[in-house]
This record gives structure tokens, C-alpha cells and sequence, in this order.
């Protein structure tokens, strides 16, 4: 049985716990400082282990024997959990957005040993939509725009915001806040978060879109000189980017950490949580296939739902099937064998593939479509 410990035992590193478990193929180890997480999930193939991962001695310790670690805690933590990872032997895979988190973890993985690799960014976005967006790329001739769009929405807006929280805090704050990758007239740039505001509609539903950070993972590096423009942005409700821009710019709680926390209270304090949302995953491509000027699109919406008798919420569907997935192609050996692995290594069909992949499969909206368009 594949020994795998996760770390954190939050709202996602439970639902990951819960779908590596009832596979019959993993022993999982669940690993958090806070007792009380850890007592609202254990048996079956679930052991739980109360844990600091600043404690170097016992972080080392708990990954003695396994053959995977998933992190699913703050990006911050996640530099400790990967070196630590580094020196036992373990596969190390996380859903960080976190551009330096991510840098760092490239750089650790260059010394990674047969058999070893360092796989970040193994949620949705990033994630998923790398490995969707690379897919979709590859089927052209010559690429010419990629434009990737992704949202966590609540399925009943009713506030000024139009929103409500479904992730991290921490992760939403540096989406806003922080520089963003993209690729422009084939250069590589960085644009400001919340800029680049853009309207459409999906099932006659209006949506805003603007740049957010880190949502591209490594696909800059991989298709630099491959594309001509290269975007990611975030799906919200009209109206939302006006307010985010109010409060990071114009109050300018976005200039430093201490102001960033205050950012953090007000949204916490403010803003419901919901169980009850939606994601989209929105994909649109254009480039030459036999000399025709043409775009492919490829769109998904995950609801919440009830799940191993609990109502789990889109992004936790989302985000957890989708590490699960990846962790499940290692395993399988559908992954590369060594060091660095970048969303965009991962085969769509080989996801797609995954037991834990049902979610994407069965997305109530999935739809494909190609327009071919030709030029004057």
C-alpha cells in the first residue's frame, strides 16, 4: 500500500485524506498541529498525527517511511515541508499559488533522487488549468493566443461584493495583491494584479475577468517563444474588481505585510463563508491548424456537492480531486520519474483517466467546442 502523509487538515487536506483512502490503494497519514482538525477524521486507512511543521526533529520524523508528502497548508509552511521532503526521499506535491514558493521549490528539486520529484501547484489554478491549457495549446500547428479563466463563485451572490470566501485568506490576498506572469507580443511580462478587466457571459451569465497572480504556475517558462500572448485571470461577478481595487489601491492595504493583514481581518470578518458555490474553468485557444486561422475552447463548471457523506464545497471538490489525481499518476507511473514536475508534463487524457478525476468527468456543463475561423 502507497504510504503518503499530508500535511494540514483543513478543509482540503481532509477531502484529500478522505479520497486517497477510500481508494484501498493509500495508507494516509493526516498531520496537523490542531488536535481538534485531526479528531474529525481518522480510521480505515487513516492514521492522524499531531504535528508542528517548524519542529524540524518531528517533521523529519513523520516523513520516515513514506513515499509521498502533500502539503496542504499555507504557502508559507510549504518551503520547510519541501526541504524536509527533500532529505527523506519523499515525493512532495502542494497547491500553492505562490510564484517564490514555487521558485524555491524548483531549485530544491534539482537535487532530487531517482525515484524523487517535486510536483507544486496540483490544485485547480494552478493546476488543473495548466494541464488543460497546455492540452488544449499542443493541438496547434502554431499557437498564437492562450487565454486561461478560472473562478471559485458562490452559487447565490447576495452581498455588496458579490462574493464569498471558499479558499485560503492568505492565497486570495496574494492573487490581488501580487505581480502576474503573462506572456505579451511573444515576450514574457509582468502586469498588475486586478488590471486587464474583461466581460462575457457562459449560460447567459454576465462575469468579469482580471489579471491575479500566480494562476499560470510554470506555464510561462514552458511555452516562452511558443505563443504570442499568454493570460490568466480571474471569473467573478461584475462589479467585485471595482471593490478589490478600492481597498488594495485606493486604501492601499496591499502595500505591506502588516496592511495585508489588516486586508485579512476586514475580509474574515466580513465576508461569509459558503459551502454553497461553483467553479469555472474557462479555456480559449486560437492559432493555424492546416493553414486556417482557428480557436478551440474548452469550458467546465463543478457545483458543491455531497461527498463521502459530507457536502463538500466546488473548490474542495476541485482543488482535492485534482492533487489526488496527480499523486494517483505518480503512483501509476504516468509521471516523470525525477526532480521538477510542471503541470503541463501531466497528459490530459492520463487525468482525465484517474479514478479521482470523476468530478471533472461528470461536470454538469462540460462542453467542447472548435470554431473554425477563417481570415479576410
Amino acid at each position: 500500500m502507497n504510504q503518503v502523509l499530508i500535511i494540514g487538515a483543513g478543509r482540503i487536506g481532509h477531502c484529500i485524506s478522505k479520497l486517497l483512502a477510500r481508494s484501498g490503494r493509500f495508507h494516509v497519514t493526516l498531520a496537523d498541529q490542531n488536535e481538534s482538525a485531526l479528531s474529525r477524521l481518522s480510521g480505515g486507512n487513516i492514521a492522524t498525527l499531531p504535528l508542528n511543521v517548524y519542529d524540524q526533529s518531528a517533521l523529519h520524523e513523520a516523513l520516515q517511511n513514506k513515499q509521498a508528502v502533500i502539503s496542504a497548508c499555507s504557502f508559507n509552511e510549504n518551503p520547510h515541508i519541501a526541504e524536509a521532503a527533500l532529505i527523506s526521499g519523499a515525493s512532495y506535491f502542494d497547491l500553492t499559488e505562490d510564484v517564490e514558493t514555487t521558485r524555491h521549490i524548483q531549485k530544491l528539486a534539482k537535487k532530487a533522487r531517482p525515484g524523487q520529484i517535486f510536483m507544486p501547484q496540483c490544485g485547480l489554478a494552478p493546476g488543473f488549468i495548466g494541464i488543460l491549457g497546455h492540452a488544449l495549446g499542443q493541438r496547434f500547428e502554431k499557437l498564437d493566443t492562450l487565454k486561461l479563466r478560472v473562478g471559485a463563485l458562490p452559487e447565490f451572490p447576495s452581498n455588496r461584493m458579490m462574493y464569498n470566501l471558499t479558499w485560503s485568506t492568505e492565497g486570495l490576498i496574494n492573487e490581488y495583491c501580487n505581480p502576474c506572469e503573462a506572456i505579451k507580443q511573444g515576450q514574457y511580462v509582468e502586469v498588475e494584479a486586478l488590471e486587464g478587466l474583461e466581460s462575457f457571459s457562459l449560460d447567459g451569465i454576465d462575469y468579469e475577468a482580471f489579471n491575479t497572480s500566480g494562476g499560470l504556475g510554470t506555464l510561462c517558462q514552458t511555452l516562452k517563444g511558443q505563443v504570442q500572448e499568454l493570460t490568466y485571470k480571474t471569473i467573478r461577478y461584475p462589479g467585485h474588481r471595482y471593490l478589490m481595487d478600492f481597498l488594495v489601491n485606493g486604501l492601499r492595504l496591499g502595500d505591506s505585510a502588516e496592511r495585508r493583514n489588516l486586508l485579512k481581518q476586514i475580509f474574515e470578518s466580513s465576508i461569509a463563508v459558503t459551502q454553497q458555490d461553483v467553479v469555472i474553468v474557462f479555456v480559449s485557444a486560437n492559432g493555424w491548424i492546416e493553414g486556417q486561422l482557428t480557436q478551440i475552447s474548452d469550458y467546465f463548471r463543478i457545483y458543491h456537492d455531497d461527498v463521502e457523506g459530507e457536502h463538500w464545497s466546488a473548490i474542495q471538490i476541485s482543488t482535492a480531486t485534482g492533487i489526488a489525481s496527480v499523486v494517483d499518476l505518480f503512483f501509476t507511473g504516468k509521471l516523470p520519474s525525477q526532480g521538477f514536475v510542471s503541470q503541463e508534463q501531466v497528459r490530459l487524457s492520463d487525468f482525465m483517466g484517474s479514478e479521482f478525476a470523476q468530478a471533472y468527468r461528470e461536470s454538469r456543463h462540460h462542453r467542447r467546442n472548435q470554431f473554425q475561423n477563417r481570415t479576410p
